[in-house]
C-alpha cells in the first residue's frame, strides 16, 4: 500500500508535468477505475477457483513486474505505455484484493476477525500518511522511476512474506457441483450467477450490499464536490485539502486501534451500524460548519473524528461479510461488492460533476452525509446483532 500510494501520486503529476493537459491526466484515473466495473465480479470467479495464498503470491510478483514498464516513459512520445500499463495493474488488483479478505478468516478465530480487519485497515490509513510524502519527495530526487521502482521492490517483498504464512489457502468445496455438468466455457458463467445467488439468498450479505450501493454514491458526490467545498465554502486551496485528507488519515489510525480493542466487546452488526451513524453525522458536522465558524483547524479535527468510524465500519462490514459467506463464495461475494460499488460511484462522480454547475457544493455533499445517516439507522434496524459465528460450511476447513 505504501508503495502504491507513492506511485499513484507521483504517476498523475509525471503525466500532467509532459502533457499539461488534464484529460491525458484524468485518463489515468479512468485506466485504474475501468477494471474494477468491467471484470471486479468476474475475477472472483476465479479468486473461488484458485489456492488464495498461491493467488496472492502470484498475484504480487506479477504486480512487481507489471509496474516496470512505466520506467520507460520518460517523455510524451513514450506516455502511451502508462495507459495500458495502469490498466493492467488495475486488473492484477481485481484478484488480489478479493483473495486478501477471503484468506484472512484462515489466519484468525472467529472471534478476532474484527481486530484483525481493523488492523489490516489501519495499515491503509499508514500507507495515506506517509505514501504521498514518500512518492513525491522519490519523484522530485529521481523522477519517476524512483516511485516505480520502490512501488516494484514493495510488491516482490509482500510476495516473499506472504509464502511465509502457513495456513492453508486452499478453497474449502462449495458442498455442491452446481457447474460440474455443463461444458467448460459455460462454468465461468454459471459460478458467478451462484455467487450472485449467495447475496440474495444471505439476508445479512443483501443489506450490506444495499449499504453499500448507496454510500458508494455517496462517496461520488464527495470525491467530486470536496475540492470544490474547500475552494469555495471554506476558501482555501491545495494545501488545506492536503491538511483535511491527512487529518482523515491520522483519524484512521485510531479508528484501526479502537476497532481492535471494541471488536471483541461489540458485535459486528451493531459497530456497522453505529460507525455508519457517527460518520454520517460527522460529516454533516464539517460541511457545515464554515457556514458558522472560520479556519480550516475545525476542519481538520472533524476529518480526524471522521476517519474513526471510517475503519471501524470498513472492518465490521468486511467481517460481516466473511461470517455470513461460505469459504467458497467469498472471493466471488467481495469481487461483486467491488464491481458494484466502483460502477455506482463512477455514475455519482459524473453526475456530481454535471449537478455541481447548478446546485452548490454543501447541499449535494449533505447527500453525501445524509446517505450515511440513513444507512446507519437501517442496518441498525434491519441487522440483528448476534455474537460473531464461522461462516457457514458443509466441511472443516482445511489445515
Amino acid at each position: 500500500m505504501l508503495g502504491s500510494w507513492a506511485l499513484w501520486i507521483a504517476l498523475p503529476i509525471h503525466v500532467y508535468q509532459l502533457t499539461r493537459s488534464a484529460l491525458a491526466t484524468s485518463g489515468v484515473i479512468a485506466a485504474v477505475v475501468a477494471p474494477g466495473v468491467l471484470i471486479g465480479s468476474v475475477a472472483g470467479v476465479f479468486v473461488d477457483r484458485w489456492n488464495r495464498k498461491t493467488t496472492l503470491v502470484a498475484g504480487n510478483l506479477l504486480l512487481a513486474a507489471a509496474t516496470l514498464p512505466l520506467i520507460a516513459a520518460r517523455d510524451e512520445s513514450s506516455l502511451w505505455i502508462v495507459y495500458p500499463t495502469a490498466f493492467l495493474l488495475s486488473t492484477l488488483e481485481q484478484f488480489t484484493d478479493p483473495a486478501e479478505n477471503a484468506f484472512l478468516p484462515r489466519l484468525v478465530r472467529a472471534e478476532d476477525l474484527v481486530a484483525a480487519n481493523s488492523l489490516n485497515a489501519l495499515n491503509n490509513s499508514l500507507a495515506r500518511l506517509g505514501g504521498p510524502a514518500l512518492g513525491g519527495a522519490l519523484y522530485a530526487s529521481l523522477g519517476l522511476a524512483g516511485a516505480v521502482t520502490a512501488d516494484a521492490v514493495s510488491f516482490a517483498v509482500a510476495a516473499v512474506l506472504l509464502a511465509l504464512v502457513h495456513a492453508s489457502g486452499a478453497v474449502e468445496a462449495a458442498g455442491h457441483a452446481t457447474a460440474a455438468a455443463v461444458r467448460r466455457w459455460r462454468r465461468v458463467w454459471v459460478e458467478w450467477r451462484d455467487g450472485l445467488e449467495v447475496v440474495r439468498r444471505e439476508r445479512a450479505v443483501a443489506i450490506v450490499f444495499v449499504v453499500t450501493a448507496l454510500t458508494a454514491v455517496g462517496e461520488g458526490v464527495f470525491g467530486v464536490m470536496f475540492v470544490v467545498w474547500v475552494r469555495d465554502v471554506l476558501e482555501g486551496g491545495a494545501r488545506e485539502l492536503g491538511w483535511l485528507h491527512t487529518s482523515q488519515a491520522a483519524g484512521g489510525l485510531v479508528g484501526g486501534a479502537v476497532g481492535a480493542y471494541v471488536g471483541r466487546r461489540i458485535v459486528p452488526e451493531r459497530l456497522f451500524g453505529l460507525g455508519l451513524l457517527v460518520f454520517g453525522v460527522c460529516d454533516l458536522a464539517l460541511f457545515y460548519y464554515p457556514l458558522l465558524l472560520g479556519g480550516v483547524a475545525i476542519g481538520m479535527g472533524l476529518m480526524i473524528l471522521v476517519g474513526i468510524p471510517g475503519v471501524s465500519t470498513q472492518a465490521a462490514k468486511t467481517t460481516i461479510l466473511q461470517t455470513h459467506v461460505q469459504d467458497a463464495y467469498r472471493g466471488r461475494v467481495f469481487g461483486s461488492l467491488s464491481t458494484s460499488a466502483s460502477l455506482l460511484m463512477l455514475i455519482a462522480t459524473t453526475a456530481a460533476g454535471a449537478a455541481g454547475a447548478v446546485v452548490g457544493p454543501i447541499a449535494l455533499l449533505t447527500f453525501q452525509g445524509g446517505a450515511y445517516v440513513a444507512a446507519g439507522i437501517f442496518v441498525l434496524l434491519t441487522l440483528a446483532p448476534r455474537a460473531v459465528r464461522a461462516a457457514p460450511s458443509r466441511a472443516a476447513e482445511p489445515a
